[in-house]
């Protein structure tokens, strides 16, 4: 698969090839979180260059080192999760019904997070600004679901995003690992104690 900036031409081809560029780094950053979650952050290089389709030439293009890849899967999955909110509030078909959805992506997220969670603690200044760039993109949108949920009388209003959040973050965690714990099914419990009676 081209990579976008190779070759003698790729200068004059101009925007195609930024977005060959730009799909080929969307599917590493797809392809690294889900050797991630299977293998650990320290998977060979070949593994998330096979699982992408593209050469290991690619991704050292894209991302130098180990770290820049942790940090841009990281990213990438904060950005999806955060525009799949207002995505899926306008989809309908009702808010309660979008905020489930949208759980359901976060907590497939916090798997990922937990499987990065030793690296993303190291001590490395760029793991530590995340954290707070976290918060900063998906309590926003995890409080919009629950407002528009509220708003229309099928969930209660007495539950911000942050605690949301939190509480789903800590029953993802018996999750991570852990054959016999089915954290998305507690979520689903979670979840379904907002609803009020309709």
């Amino acid at each position: 698969m081209n990579d976008g900036n190779s070759g003698p031409g790729a200068a004059p081809a101009g925007r195609p090839k930024r977005a060959d560029a730009q799909r080929n780094q969307e599917a590493l950053l797809e392809a690294a979180a889900a050797i991630f979650v299977r293998s650990g952050v320290e998977a060979p290089v070949r593994d998330i260059a096979a699982e992408a389709g593209v050469g290991t030439g690619t991704i050292y293009r894209h991302f130098p080192t180990r770290s820049d890849l942790i940090i841009a899967v990281y990213r990438h999955q904060v950005d999806a999760c955060a525009a799949a909110g207002p995505a899926l509030l306008a989809a309908g078909p009702t808010p309660y019904a979008a905020l489930g959805k949208w759980i359901d992506l976060f907590v497939d997220f916090m798997v990922t997070k937990h499987g990065l969670a030793t690296v993303l603690q190291a001590d490395n200044t760029d793991f530590a600004a995340l954290h707070a760039w976290f918060l900063d993109r998906l309590v926003p949108v995890c409080d919009q679901l629950l407002d528009a949920a509220a708003a229309t009388g099928e969930s209660r209003s007495d539950l911000a995003g942050y605690e949301l959040m939190r509480a789903v973050g800590n029953l993802c965690i018996g999750g991570y690992d852990n054959p016999c714990y089915d954290a998305r099914r507690l979520v689903a419990v979670l979840v379904a104690g907002l609803r009020l009676p309709q």
